[in-house]
């Protein structure tokens, strides 16, 4: 096999996109600045203990292990950045009230998480620590759909949750860990035929509401929907009117606004609302957060916590084929003022590209429309024309 070949599912960015990528990683970083999220770098690599948190089986199973030749301990390249902001917020900052943080870098999967998707994607998010309200949720919801928008992405359709819902069913009904774990997976694949035979020797309250959640999806008419089937139970409710509250408050900012109450993505990292932002040319979520006040008692300090991702590899995806500028092509020569010029343009935003080969034939290669050229004893920018 040619050493040039690169594995499955991972790609070179080459200039276009890379430059592009580097934009968009900008601009939803400022964004994010001005709203008061500051930036935080974790390595790539951490003690697999600190990346697998929660015990959860899915992302055990996306995380690339290996044997570290120095302590023996097994080490993980991280598949998400959440678990180590969580660290960074538990013990490195170690604040009392609210923090917010923000991030971006690759994360590496084991398998691609769609047909079409890398194995490498460049995550860009951010995290709210230290408050367990509704507004913290708004905010990094609101936050989610401006950085879409300001990436060009249009049509967005926003997609709630809430697995708080479930919890409470399982906890009121004193349901064992294992029926718990065959119930989140046929109801996270809304599979009836497995469901009705788990549910069957639960009370009659509880076996309802849980065959009742596969066919609570829609519109914001299932709260509607949900309040008159679901048991009145206080967190069921409180669930419900969150949901509603977040549905009417971003409504504005949304093409479109879903509710699936038997979406338990992240069940076991997840505690309260998730949420997923959809659009038209892509099958899989293109951006996706939610509540996990529970991943900080991994390290020893639980906090409230809510925050949102994005992959602006799959982003770059969507958005229409756009080439980089192109720059002012000058001559490889010892010249004061053409020096003098050159840094004059640099200094207003032109890219200028030496031509060290001066072989007219490779000019297309450089990416340039302009040329310095001395005219009148100055040096002057003028077309090429092709």
């Amino acid at each position: 096999m040619p050493n040039w070949l690169l594995p499955e599912y991972i790609q070179d960015m080459l200039p276009d996109e890379a430059w592009r990528i580097e934009c968009m990683r900008a601009g939803v970083l400022e964004l994010l600045r001005l709203s008061g999220y500051q930036l935080v770098a974790p390595p790539l690599l951490e003690y697999a203990d600190s990346l697998l948190v929660n015990g959860s089986h899915d992302m055990d199973l996306r995380t690339f292990k290996l044997v570290d030749q120095l302590s023996g301990r097994t080490l993980a390249l991280r598949a998400d950045i959440t678990p180590q902001v969580a660290r960074i917020d538990a013990h490195l900052l170690n604040r009392q009230g609210i923090t917010r943080l923000c991030y971006t870098g690759s994360v590496l999967h084991t398998q691609p998480a769609g047909l079409m998707r890398t194995r490498e994607p460049l995550q860009v998010g951010a995290e709210l620590y230290g408050h367990s309200g509704l507004e913290s949720d708004l905010e990094v919801q609101r936050l989610m759909l401006q950085a879409l928008a300001s990436l060009g992405v249009s049509g967005v359709h926003l997609d709630f949750g809430h697995v708080a819902l479930f919890r409470a069913l399982v906890r009121h009904a004193g349901i064992a860990q294992e029926l718990e774990t065959e119930l989140f997976s046929a109801l996270q694949g809304k599979d009836m035929p497995a469901l009705r035979p788990l549910v069957a020797g639960l009370a009659p309250e509880i076996r309802n509401a849980l065959l009742a959640l596969p066919q609570l999806y829609g519109g914001v008419e299932v709260i509607a929907r949900a309040r008159a089937v679901l048991p009145g139970y206080p967190e069921v409710a409180a669930a419900l009117d969150e949901l509603e509250q977040a549905a009417a408050h971003l409504q504005p900012l949304a093409h479109s606004i879903g509710i699936d109450l038997a979406e338990l993505r992240g069940y076991h990292y997840h505690s309260g609302m998730v949420f997923a932002a959809y659009h038209a040319g892509s099958h899989d979520a293109i951006a996706l957060g939610g509540r996990y006040d529970d991943v900080g008692k991994s390290f020893g300090r639980a906090r409230p916590a809510t925050g949102f991702s994005m992959d602006l590899r799959q982003l770059h995806g969507l958005l229409a084929v756009q080439t980089q500028p192109k720059g002012v092509l000058a001559p490889h020569r010892d010249d004061v003022a053409l020096q003098k010029k050159i840094a004059q343009l640099r200094a207003q935003g032109h890219a200028v590209v030496v031509d060290l080969l001066g072989n007219p034939a490779l000019h297309t290669e450089l990416n340039c429309d302009r040329a310095l050229v001395l005219r009148d004893g100055a040096w002057q920018v003028v077309e090429i024309k092709l």
